[in-house]
């Protein structure tokens, strides 16, 4: 198994789930509306690799935005703050 796949396995399995990739100022308004809409937050650093297709918490196999640039976006993950209180709203799940 790939290391990638190991660490996407492993937040899924705790409750994590994929939103998106960002980088700033994106990424901080990201975080602050996911938990302002009762969410926690993970953040991820992208991987390098030679071949994108092996990347899967990316999300794409297309990689060439962040070619050169990965330490500057982040993949964001989100699952309901445990206890909090729960939206019956499609668009907060």
């Amino acid at each position: 198994m790939d290391n990638q796949e190991s660490i996407l396995e492993k937040l899924e399995k705790e409750g994590w789930k994929r939103q998106f990739v960002a980088n700033e100022p994106r990424l901080s308004e990201a975080v602050d509306l996911y938990k302002e809409t009762g969410n926690e937050v993970h953040l991820e650093p992208i991987p390098k690799a030679d071949n994108p297709s092996k990347l899967p918490m990316v999300g794409s196999d297309c990689t060439i935005c962040f070619d050169g640039n990965e330490d500057q976006y982040k993949i964001i993950f989100t699952r309901p703050v445990k206890g909090g209180p729960t939206s019956n709203d499609d668009l907060f799940e």
